[in-house]
Order: C-alpha cells, then sequence, then structure tokens
C-alpha cells in the first residue's frame, strides 16, 4: 500500500493547504478517499493518470469532503473517459452529482455507478481478489462513514534455494505450492509445503477515520490496523467545541490509537486557527508516540512506514 496525501485540512481551503483527500494505491488499483475542492489540481501535482482512479470513496457530504467530485468528474469527461466509475458516499451522493450535471449542461460518455451507503452497522463495500473495504459508522453532525482497507492474506512465496535441488518439481507445481499445498514425488514421498516455501509477505491494513466525534465504540473494528488516519480538528482545550460541532482533539485522536493498537497514527482535518499544526502532533504524541504529520503531496510507503 502506499498512500498520497492530496489534503488535509478542515473547512475551507488555504493559500497552503487543501481540504481533505487522499489516494491509496494497492496492487496497481487506485483509490480516491474523499474528494475536496483543488483534488485534481493535486493529483496533477502527485503526477496521477486520471485514468488511473475507477474507484471513489466519500465519507459524508460536507462540502470541504466532496466539492471536488464535481469537477473531478467533468474532467473525465473532457479527457475522453470511457471506462465506468464506482462512487461509494451516503444516501444523496447520487442527486448531488446527477443535479450538478443536469444545470450545467454536462454529459458523459461514461458510466457513473453510484453505491450510497445508510447502514449504521459497519458493512463489506468492495471486494476484489486481493482486497476488501468495509465502512467504519463514524458520529459526526450528519452521517458519515469511515473506510478500512485491508488486503487479503498473500500466496506464500517459492524458496528457490530448496526447490532448484528438487528435480521433480516443475513450473506447473508452483501455484499448488504459493496456495500452501504439500509436493508428492513420484515415489509418493510428501515434501511438507513449509520446507519448499516462505510465509506470505505483510498483508497491509489502512483505517481512514473522516469526521467523528471521540467515538471508542470503532476501536474494536480498526483493531491492529498498520495505519490509522484519524481526524483532529482541535487540540484537547477545546474539548467541548470538538464535541459540540462532531469533531475529535488530536489528544482523544491518540488515545483511539493506544486502545486499537495500531502501528501507526496520522493526524488530520486541522482547524485552520492552527497556523502550526506541529502543537497538535506533540499533544498526540504524548499519548500515542508513533504519530505523524501529513504534508501535502507526500507518499507514505508501507513497507518503509512499518516494520513487521
Amino acid at each position: 500500500m502506499k498512500l498520497t496525501i492530496l489534503g488535509y485540512n478542515s473547512a475551507v481551503p488555504t493559500v497552503r493547504t487543501n481540504p481533505t483527500s487522499q489516494l491509496l494505491e494497492c496492487n496497481n488499483q487506485y483509490f480516491l478517499i474523499d474528494c475536496g475542492e483543488g483534488t485534481q489540481v493535486q493529483l496533477r501535482k502527485a503526477r496521477v493518470k486520471f485514468t488511473h482512479i475507477n474507484t471513489i470513496f466519500i465519507s459524508h457530504l460536507h462540502g470541504d469532503h466532496v466539492f471536488g467530485l464535481i469537477g473531478l468528474i467533468s474532467s473525465f469527461h473532457l479527457l475522453g473517459r470511457t471506462e465506468p466509475l464506482t462512487i461509494y458516499g451516503p444516501k444523496g451522493i447520487k442527486k448531488l452529482i446527477e443535479v450538478q450535471l443536469l444545470l450545467t449542461e454536462s454529459s458523459n460518455h461514461f458510466e457513473i455507478n453510484f453505491i450510497e451507503l445508510t447502514s449504521l452497522k459497519s458493512e463489506l463495500i468492495y471486494e476484489d481478489n486481493k482486497l476488501c473495504v468495509w465502512t467504519i459508522p463514524l458520529n459526526h453532525r450528519i452521517y458519515t462513514n469511515g473506510f478500512l482497507f485491508k488486503e487479503k492474506v498473500k500466496s506464500r512465496r517459492l524458496n528457490m534455494d530448496v526447490i532448484k535441488y528438487n528435480p521433480e518439481i516443475e513450473v506447473c507445481d508452483y501455484h499448488n505450492l504459493k496456495l500452501g499445498k504439500d509436493f508428492i514425488t513420484q515415489s509418493g514421498d510428501i515434501i511438507k509445503n513449509e520446507y519448499l516455501t516462505l510465509p506470505p509477505k505483510h498483508s497491509y491494513s489502512y483505517a481512514f477515520c473522516s469526521d467523528t466525534k471521540f467515538s471508542p465504540n470503532i476501536v474494536p473494528l480498526i483493531k491492529g490496523v498498520d495505519v490509522l488516519y484519524h481526524e483532529a480538528t482541535f487540540l484537547d482545550e477545546l474539548r467541548e467545541l470538538a464535541s459540540k460541532t462532531g469533531h475529535t482533539t488530536a489528544h482523544q485522536a491518540a488515545e483511539i490509537a493506544k486502545m486499537a493498537n495500531v502501528k501507526v497514527l496520522i493526524l488530520g482535518h486541522f482547524s485552520n486557527r492552527y497556523t502550526d499544526i506541529s502543537i497538535l502532533k506533540e499533544e498526540a504524541g504524548q499519548v500515542f508516540f508513533n504519530t505523524i504529520l501529513p504534508e501535502e503531496l507526500l507518499t507514505l510507503d508501507f513497507n518503509k512506514l512499518i516494520i513487521n
């Protein structure tokens, strides 16, 4: 997995930061998570080909998480896109986009599949042969979900240093070995799979927790994930304001990370009142040491970020 931060501030864009948007690359698939204003410009700066994005996840319908979507879709059209686009988001996302397309007399040469979410419980919403995505129900002022991306268990790796001394093992046998099956020789002897293969590479997980009040009930859903992004709009001195507005403090985000025993915490969605966001990391770091701050266009390679 590789995560590129396209934007991380709350409310309105500033001259130095953009609203929430992230790009997650997993097994040569590209998933856009939230789409605040200016996302397509950030994608250009990150040198991401628009044609790579076929799936978009929208956490909720507040503007700083969705106002960039219509512009991105319009650009897809102008660039001649023909591949279908799938958008997961709260009920209303379809109407929001279709009305804008209608009123601007825009037409698309590609199909948009809207998967509208309404459940208050975590549900599996996406699955392919390598990855599953579940919703993480959050507690904001309007219906909001986070998203949990989990790689499936990978195949075992061939131990060629051993296999090369077993001439009976041919290329056509490799698939079964990767699946964990033992090898049976022509004489009927069994060579255990553990001798011929190495353990699979680590399967990564990423939890994106967008706008939410402090909600310990999400901890079982994100237990042990490799990387957690959690909003941290305010310092803890504004805990009451955070609760009133449906947000979390940096201290509370770190508490969630600690309770869930995650490996790395990324903070985000900072109030524009903080010109120096290092103070939010400092507060969170007192509770959860492995806390990092986002940087626009920063790409985090989980292979390098996580020590397995």
